[in-house]
């Protein structure tokens, strides 16, 4: 399996990632970083564990298409099987998602359908929910709705801060994240309608 990881920021995911390939959990051929900020922390990460890195800023294309146009380029050259985004912030183009049907995931703060977009985990304490988590699932042309593959419950103490909370919700989503990867470089992952079926997990 190729795989393609799209960042923008931090790439705290990104090495989690990185990590269990490195430890022979996920079984990878090529493995690239796809990032739209040339400042990104998670370019540095990359460097430091010998990933390719692609860089590709919107500011140097016409309009959204010419900028996923020149992606998809990279990605055919490099054979791409699936696409794991991991904090890239931009919403890929419905024609960008049927290229790729059932070849990109997503990880989110929150047990979706509950609490989506860019505010998660603020919005669940702002609630004053006594639980969250993290999800991981399928993307499709809507945000943070495709089928899910793996979900984990986060319960939210009464002392917990957004920071505690972002911290307790990351560590899960640094296990959650390669396992789902594992679990489809295995072809373990089915999917049938909007139910994801996994075998042998």
């Amino acid at each position: 399996m190729n795989l393609a990881i799209f960042a923008s920021g931090n790439g705290s995911n990104f090495s989690a990632i990185i990590k269990a390939i490195k430890k022979g959990r996920i079984k990878a051929g090529s493995v690239l970083l796809v990032c739209d900020k040339p400042d990104a922390r998670v370019i540095r990460r990359a460097q430091k564990a010998k990933v390719g890195v692609i860089l590709v800023r919107r500011e140097d294309f016409a309009g959204r298409a010419d900028f996923e146009a020149a992606i998809i380029r990279r990605l055919k050259s490099y054979k791409i099987d699936l696409i794991a985004l991991a904090g890239f912030m931009r919403m890929l183009s419905p024609d960008f998602v049927r290229k790729y049907c059932n070849r990109i995931i997503n990880i989110h703060p929150s047990l979706l359908p509950a609490f989506k977009g860019s505010h998660a985990i603020k919005d669940a304490l702002d609630a004053a929910a006594h639980f969250t988590g993290v999800t991981v699932h399928f993307v499709d042309e809507e945000m943070d709705h495709g089928p899910v593959i793996l979900q984990r419950e986060v319960r939210i103490a009464k002392k917990d801060t957004l920071v505690s909370l972002e911290k307790r919700i990351h560590s899960v989503e640094h296990k959650l994240y390669p396992q789902a990867i594992r679990l489809f470089s295995e072809g373990k992952i089915k999917i049938k309608g909007r139910k994801v079926e996994i075998s042998n997990p």
